[in-house]
């Protein structure tokens, strides 16, 4: 009997999911594990990207499998939460073998979080190589918290407290694709000043609130709705498929998933923002037709996105981002 859905990443076999989040330092750590290494690949649409190691996915590099993949906040100091992912994997010797040595493989987006107003005096040495490692410890497969957690814990939007988010589908054929996301938007994932998610076409019950789309658009709701001050950001995720892929299919599937984001936040890809969204395959159901995927892959980066702006709470200091609820009630 197959598993109820959780409407989570870990609805797909094979995978858990693990945070660290720290509320001082308004910032935290996202860790997807595979049990075993999966076709991984990575579509990067923001101007001003920080990824570790995603030069491995590119379509002409030999490698094509990997163990993890790393959300994390903290701008490039967040970073060395990948060297914290690759030291716990390594204990559990895990890795790929390149001339006889075991070496993890875990990939790694960022976003900028920095402006928070979280405490960033950390001393010498940023903290996200622990964080990164505690996630990698925690990670476990079912339900998992979303909201302001983990790599999500101080993520902001234009106009509300963003978060980390996660949602999945079933296509016709039976393959199930899912999402996770760190929403930390230059733009905003509402319509105008309003309660309304430009991603509601693709909600499923009341997943967000269940308010659909406005009755009518006025010309102020498209307006461009911005950070103040520098707007730096960043909205950062993975779909993965139990489908099987090729790398070049991985790719393709990260490039309709990250179409889900324009959907959802307005504006995205902004010359500031490094939004990177990573797509990955296990394997364990040949069969699929690329386009379905892609187009369910589409539908659950946006629903990932407003779950994860309507779970999240606002972080717990005065002056701090009001969340959705705050504003527009639970």
């Amino acid at each position: 009997m197959t598993a109820p859905a959780l409407n989570l990443l870990t609805d797909i076999p094979g995978l858990a999911v693990g945070h660290a989040t720290d509320l001082r330092l308004g910032s935290g750590v996202t860790v997807v594990l595979f049990d075993t290494p999966v076709v991984a690949a990575v579509r990067i649409s923001g101007g001003a990207p920080g990824t570790r190691d995603t030069a491995l996915l590119d379509s002409d590099a030999t490698l094509d499998r990997v163990d993890a993949i790393v959300l994390s906040g903290g701008s490039t100091f967040g970073l060395d939460a990948g060297g914290g992912v690759q030291a716990w994997l390594r204990e559990q010797g895990r890795g790929q073998v390149f001339a006889r040595m075991p070496i993890p493989l875990a990939p790694q987006a960022i976003l900028f979080d920095l402006l928070n107003g979280g405490d960033k005096d950390w001393g010498r040495f940023p903290p996200y190589r622990e964080l990164g490692y505690t996630a990698a410890r925690d990670a476990a497969p079912g339900a998992f918290a979303l909201g302001s957690v983990g790599a999500g814990t101080g993520a902001t939007t234009a106009t509300v407290k963003g978060g980390l988010g996660s949602a999945s589908g079933v296509t016709a054929s039976g393959h199930r694709v899912a999402a996770i996301v760190a929403v930390n938007a230059v733009g905003s994932p509402l319509v105008g000043d309003g309660p309304h998610f430009w991603a509601a076409p693709f909600e499923q019950g009341a997943e967000f609130g269940g308010l659909g789309l406005p009755a009518r658009f006025m010309p102020a709701d498209l307006a461009p709705r911005l950070k103040g001050g520098a707007p730096s950001a960043t909205t950062i995720g993975l779909v993965v498929t139990d489908a099987a892929l090729s790398k070049a299919q991985a790719k393709r599937l990260a490039i309709m998933a990250d179409d889900g984001l324009a959907r959802a936040v307005l504006p995205a890809h902004a010359p500031n923002d490094g939004d990177t969204i990573f797509a990955a395959a296990t394997g364990a159901k040949p069969g699929a037709d690329l386009t379905a995927l892609g187009h369910l892959a589409t539908q659950v980066m946006a629903r990932a996105i407003a779950r994860g702006v309507h779970a999240a709470t606002a972080l717990p200091w005065a002056g701090a981002q009001p969340a959705w609820s705050d504003r527009f009630g639970g």
